[in-house]
């Protein structure tokens, strides 16, 4: 599983507006920003902004579209399931393990 990252959100506080006005101007360098929003707030020690950034990264549909075909190669290095035979075993009635002679011994 591929992890893809299609949109971020962001919140900011600044004390004035200028600050805030600061804050999205460099935001707007990063080609992904979708959305900015200045909103004033106030409580008990004054007043303050808060600053909402949306970067969007890709659309679901860019993803899906991007997608390889489903490829069952092996990456370099690796052994696929059809490089080796394996090991003949059978378990039985009591759950023991039992493996041919032969089978289990090292190669030096």
């Amino acid at each position: 599983m591929t992890k893809v990252q299609l949109n971020q959100k962001e919140q900011h506080y600044a004390d004035t507006r200028e600050e805030a006005e600061e804050i999205i101007s460099v935001a707007k360098e990063n080609d992904n920003l979708q959305m900015h929003k200045i909103t004033e707030k106030y409580n008990k020690y004054g007043q303050y902004f808060l600053i909402d950034l949306t970067y969007a990264y890709q659309t679901p549909k860019e993803v899906m579209e991007s997608r390889p075909q489903k490829d069952d190669s092996v990456p370099e290095g690796q052994m696929s399931m059809d490089d080796h035979e394996g090991i003949e075993y059978s378990v039985d009635k009591s759950g023991e393990v039992n493996v041919p002679d032969g089978q289990l011994e090292l190669v030096k």
